[in-house]
């Protein structure tokens, strides 16, 4: 999978010119939208299907500042899917340097708010099990 490049806006940094921390976690689903683009399952198929996949647990470790108008790369890779949730790990860095490291994890829900497992989409299922520790 190709990494999805973010142009860091002026207006993502605060006072110290430097980008707010909160606009990583940001940049994580601008990553993860794209990542399931190009597997094939843009979050607009899911939606149409009545599912939603919303985020249960999501965390960020920085290591370095970025600032306006470095180039992010974000790689995506899946850590973990199972019946009823995945976790995505992600690399973010700026010509090469590791600036923040990431996980998202997430399930999928019914349109009653009730848990679907992801067997129920098999396809999906099968490209997420490929993609898994890549």
């Amino acid at each position: 999978m190709r990494p999805y490049l973010h142009k860091v806006q002026y207006y993502e940094t605060d006072k110290m010119q430097l980008t707010h921390h909160s606009n990583y976690i940001r940049f994580m689903e601008e990553a993860r939208i794209d990542f399931f683009e190009q597997l094939g399952f843009p979050y607009h198929r899911f939606e149409a299907e009545g599912i939603l996949s919303p985020v249960v647990r999501v965390g960020c470790d920085y290591k370095k500042p970025t600032t306006y108008p470095d180039i992010i790369s974000v790689s995506v890779s899946v850590a973990e899917c199972k019946k009823l949730k995945f976790v995505l790990e992600y690399t973010m860095q700026v010509d090469g340097a590791v600036v923040a490291t990431g996980t998202s994890t997430h399930c999928f829900l019914g349109k009653d708010g009730r848990p679907v497992p992801f067997t129920a989409f098999p396809e999906f299922y099968s490209a997420m099990q490929k993609e898994l520790n890549k």
